[in-house]
């Protein structure tokens, strides 16, 4: 379990360095080669994790090893989150990525931020790739990792039965205090709500969706199940359709965003983006500039398994979901088995 844990991180550290955003940073900030060199390096890791799992149970020193390569895959994570975060807050609110990242010689202390970056990302490389080497003292078998495909997701809806919903209460009450927050500047902010596959992001938001005074405070609500890819031409389709229950036909992009602001231009609305794997900061900025209209307190609720993905839309606030207790885990194990033998007694 925990090495699927660590698989499905490095899997992540691996996309995120491989998406257009972390490129452009990369090269204007000239770490881009040692960026490179750890995806390669983890990509080599990854290839041997199974068979080192397996040989982990008899053998301390590949236990021993499995443990270093967590810690240091864990603090890359962090490390490359801080570095991305502090770069798009440095580079302020303009339009392009690339003019964000040059905006960021003429902040305070520049040279500084990019000396200690450069230093930190280089010593992680160095750590990881003397990780890497030590994996040839055990002989590992190689194990080809499939990347990323995207994959079509059966469509989510914005209904969620009470009943259904298993020991996320505090969660719920922690994102609807963000969404009611009186105090944020912007008139439409961003919160995502971050986790792995399975945790529950799509039923947490379709419970906050589905609250009375959610429901009370806003006046228009939307859902829209994003997936991949991400079309801004198609997200702004779904989003009119949510607002007005009719699906626009053939319209131009143009036609589309007049459309669109009409709706909620003026407005405070609540619109969820389920499911969003995009990391491309340029498609983000285009779609988010049509939906600034708003009027004070609209909330764009953003569900998404990375977290590179919900740093991009600059959110006020990014909730990282986690995994349920033991005993959740056993409520709604018992819930799903009560369900299947009352159907199998009713067939």
């Amino acid at each position: 379990m925990a090495e699927g844990m660590l698989l499905a991180v490095a899997q992540k550290i691996i996309e995120d360095l491989s998406s257009w955003t972390f490129q452009e940073v990369g090269s204007l900030w000239d770490v881009e080669a040692e960026l490179d060199n750890i995806k390669n390096t983890l990509s080599t890791i990854q290839a041997v994790l199974q068979d080192a799992a397996e040989q982990q149970s008899h053998n301390h020193q590949v236990r021993d090893w499995l443990e270093k390569l967590k810690v240091a895959v864990y603090e890359a994570d962090d490390l490359l989150s801080e570095f991305l975060t502090e770069a798009l807050r440095r580079g302020g609110t303009s339009e392009n990525l690339a003019k964000k990242v040059r905006g960021f010689f003429s902040s305070s202390n520049p040279l500084v931020f990019r000396y200690d970056m450069s230093r930190k990302i280089k010593a992680m490389r160095q750590k990881l790739n003397a990780i890497a080497e030590d994996r040839k003292k055990f002989h590992l078998k190689e194990c080809h990792v499939e990347p990323h495909v995207s994959m079509d997701r059966e469509e989510t809806h914005s209904f969620v039965p009470n009943e259904n919903v298993l020991g996320r209460e505090d969660d719920k009450k922690a994102i609807i205090k963000l969404l009611l927050d009186p105090n944020v500047e912007e008139n439409v902010s961003v919160v995502p709500i971050v986790g792995i596959g399975g945790l529950g992001k799509t039923t947490l938001a379709q419970y906050v969706y589905n609250d009375d005074i959610v429901k009370k405070h806003f006046e228009l609500k939307m859902w829209v199940c994003v997936s991949d890819p991400f079309e801004v031409k198609a997200v702004i389709e779904k989003i009119i359709a949510s607002a007005t229950s009719n699906k626009p036909n053939d319209l131009h992009m143009d036609e589309l965003q007049k459309q669109l602001r009409k709706e909620i231009d003026g407005k405070k609305y609540l619109l969820v983006l389920d499911d969003v794997w995009n990391q491309n900061y340029n498609k983000w900025d285009n779609l988010k500039s049509l939906l600034m209209g708003g009027a004070k307190g609209s909330r764009i609720i953003i569900t998404t398994r990375a977290k590179l993905v919900a740093e991009i839309t600059s959110p006020i606030s990014i909730y990282t979901l986690n995994g349920l207790s033991i005993d959740q885990s056993w409520s709604l194990f018992e819930q799903i088995a009560f369900r299947k033998t009352t159907r199998d007694q009713q067939s």
